[in-house]
C-alpha cells in the first residue's frame, strides 16, 4: 500500500501520471479539479460557486476541499493506497489530511513534485481545446481535432475554458503554486518526503521515473 500526493503547477502533467498510475497499481485517484469540474457541470451550489472563483483563479476555501477530501477517504477503494492530485494545496489543507490520515492511522509515503518553468505551462495549456458534449481534450499543436473547431467523438463544439487563457494560467502559477504551494513544499520537504521529477520530459520518460518510486513501496 502506498499513499502519495503528486505536487505541481497546474498543466505540468500530474493529473495523467495519477490517473495512468492508479489504474495500473489499484490505487485510488483523488482529484480536486475532477471533482470540482463535476460540481460545474451539475450546476451545484458548490459548482457554482467554484466556477466563478476557478474562473479568476483564485483558491476553492479550505474547509470546502478538505470536508470532501474526509468523505472520500472514507470511501473502500482507498484501502489500497491512493494518489492526491490537487490536494492540498494550503499548509491548512496539507495537516488537516494529515489529521485525517493519523486519525484511520496512515501517512503520506512519498511526494512527487512536477517540475516545470511557467512559459511552458503556458503553451501547453493555452492550446488545450474541450468539447462542449462530454470533454474530450485536445491541443491545437500536439493533438488537434480532424476539423478545426468539432470533437473528433461527438461532433461537438470545441471551445476553450476559462481557465486555460494565459492570462488565467499565470494569475494561477503565481497564486497556486509560487505563493501557496511553497509552505506546503517546505511542509513535505522538511519531512523528507519529496522527490523532484522533470515534468518537461517525454511523458513516458516521467512515467518510469514516477514507476520507480511506486516500485520502493510494492517491494516494501
Amino acid at each position: 500500500m502506498a499513499d502519495l500526493i503528486f505536487m505541481g503547477p497546474p498543466g505540468a502533467g500530474k493529473g495523467t501520471q495519477a490517473a495512468r498510475a492508479a489504474t495500473e497499481r489499484g490505487l485510488a485517484h483523488i482529484a480536486t479539479g475532477d471533482m470540482l469540474r463535476a460540481a460545474v457541470r451539475d450546476g451545484t451550489e458548490l459548482g457554482l460557486k467554484a466556477k466563478e472563483i476557478m474562473a479568476r483563479g483564485d483558491l476553492v476555501p479550505d474547509e470546502v476541499i478538505i470536508g470532501m477530501f474526509r468523505d472520500r477517504l472514507a470511501e473502500p477503494d482507498t484501502e489500497a493506497g491512493f494518489v492526491l492530485d490537487g490536494f492540498p494545496r494550503t499548509l491548512a489543507q496539507a495537516e488537516a489530511l494529515d489529521d485525517t490520515l493519523t486519525g484511520i492511522e496512515r501517512s503520506i509515503d512519498c511526494v512527487p513534485v512536477f517540475d516545470i518553468d511557467l512559459e511552458s505551462l503556458v503553451g501547453r495549456l493555452s492550446g488545450r481545446r474541450v468539447c462542449r458534449a462530454a470533454e474530450h481534450v485536445y491541443h491545437l499543436q500536439f493533438n488537434p481535432p480532424r476539423q478545426e473547431g468539432i470533437c473528433d467523438i461527438d461532433g461537438s463544439e470545441l471551445y476553450q475554458r476559462e481557465d486555460d487563457r494565459p492570462e488565467v494560467i499565470r494569475n494561477r502559477y503565481q497564486k497556486q503554486w509560487v505563493e501557496a504551494a511553497a509552505p506546503v513544499l517546505d511542509y513535505y520537504e522538511g519531512r523528507k518526503l519529496v522527490v523532484f521529477i522533470d515534468a518537461s520530459a517525454p511523458r513516458d520518460v516521467v512515467a518510469r521515473e514516477i514507476d520507480d518510486i511506486l516500485d520502493r513501496f510494492d517491494s516494501a
